[in-house]
């Protein structure tokens, strides 16, 4: 059930193409119409990271962050009335920390007329027609209607949104210059717009492009399915290397099959039907909590050891110490179906050091989990030597 809340904006934060960050006091409007919790119940957002209480007149009132997505609601202002979402605050989610604009109600934004025939976030409360590449009314479409291959384009697969800057810091580290587009599936967040780490790799020139697909929204183009991504990517935007991962956010529940990191492991199937070199990217940890995740993360032993029918190559990072031959026996038996390739990891560090973005996985920085983004890192300096000597 989605949980309401109304507020005024007490001013603008962060901002990144597609995106507002917003300073919100709630007040009256919905709920109990006081702005106040109901009775017995928490503090809004008590459970969230994010609220704080602050002194209002006639009682306590809260404020929170929000985020508002400016091609959908418009751009909020100060003193501007919004409609919250408030669902994954009052959680006390980490990456979705936020309570979500869902309109302005006194300012709406102008109608616009719809770029295109392909519906996404379908039959929500907030579906948004784009233009797809591969839609009857795009001027790519014959384009991708003919295309079968994706010429044996290196695809790195991944878990989890942080490894992205990862894989592009081995991918430029190896091979600078190269036109690498980042493949978004709808396991993580849908809108393109959420993920801060795209916009500043883009403004630093490591990704060319973003491609979503499924359900998930906003990029520079638009596809239907992972599979006509990667030829978008591949035919329209030129790419060298994709990258193919969930947008930031991720389910789990604990169980073998429940998680949404299982598609990378379609992922790879994809990459491969279309005639492209699939590379799998491990989840590697040394710090996470859960053992389940440390080493060699059952999630990639399940996406790649299960999920994934056709053949891939694995970089293993060669890492040091006792770890580091852990990391190599749990990766072994995925030899039996794919092909594992050790992979050094000199030079990684520095090279995500010099990224223009702070690195975090599952709230652990860099230094706190090192062996997670050499993973990452070792997939794309491999997926990068596929290349050859020149990048297309």
């Amino acid at each position: 059930m989605i949980r309401w809340r109304e507020g005024r904006v007490l001013g603008t934060g962060r901002e990144w193409p597609g995106a507002v960050e917003l300073e919100v006091r709630l007040g009256p409007g919905l709920g109990d119409g006081s702005g106040d919790p109901p009775a017995g119940a928490p503090a809004h957002g008590g459970a969230g990271p994010s609220a704080d209480a602050s002194p209002g007149a006639g009682g306590t009132a809260a404020t929170c962050r929000a985020l508002a997505y400016t091609d959908l609601v418009g751009s909020p202002e100060e003193g501007d009335r919004v409609l919250l979402n408030t669902t994954a605050l009052d959680l006390g989610l980490g990456t979705g920390g936020y309570a979500m604009v869902v309109a302005l109600p006194d300012r709406l934004p102008p109608d616009a007329p719809a770029p295109g025939h392909l519906v996404k976030a379908r039959y929500t409360p907030v579906q948004t027609a784009v233009l797809g590449a591969d839609g009857q009314d795009a001027p790519t479409h014959e384009l991708l209607r003919d295309a079968e291959s994706v010429d044996g384009m290196p695809v790195v697969t991944a878990d989890l949104h942080s490894a992205l800057p990862a894989v592009l810091a081995g991918a430029h580290l190896e091979r600078p210059g190269l036109r690498a587009v980042y493949v978004m599936l709808d396991g993580g967040a849908l809108p393109a717009a959420f993920s801060r780490t795209a916009a500043a790799l883009r403004e630093a020139g490591l990704l060319t492009a973003t491609v979503t697909t499924g359900q998930a929204f906003g990029g520079d183009l638009e596809a239907v399915t992972v599979h006509s991504g990667l030829l978008a990517a591949r035919h329209v935007l030129g790419a060298d290397l994709a990258v193919v991962a969930q947008g930031p956010g991720n389910l789990g529940t604990g169980t073998p099959w429940g998680f949404s990191g299982v598609a990378a492991g379609e992922a790879v199937n994809a990459a491969s039907v279309l005639g492209g070199r699939p590379v799998a990217a491990l989840r590697v940890s040394g710090a996470d909590a859960r053992e389940r995740h440390r080493g060699v993360s059952h999630h990639s032993l399940t996406a790649y050891g299960k999920v994934a029918a056709a053949r891939a190559d694995v970089p293993v990072p060669v890492l040091p110490g006792a770890f580091g031959e852990r990391v190599a026996a749990e990766a072994a038996p995925l030899g039996g179906r794919h092909r594992l390739v050790e992979v050094s990891v000199d030079g990684l560090e520095e090279a995500l050091r010099e990224l223009p973005l702070r690195l975090s996985t599952m709230g652990r920085t860099l230094d706190e989990d090192k062996a997670c983004f050499l993973a990452s890192a070792a997939a794309g300096r491999h997926a990068a030597r596929l290349l050859g000597r020149t990048p297309r």
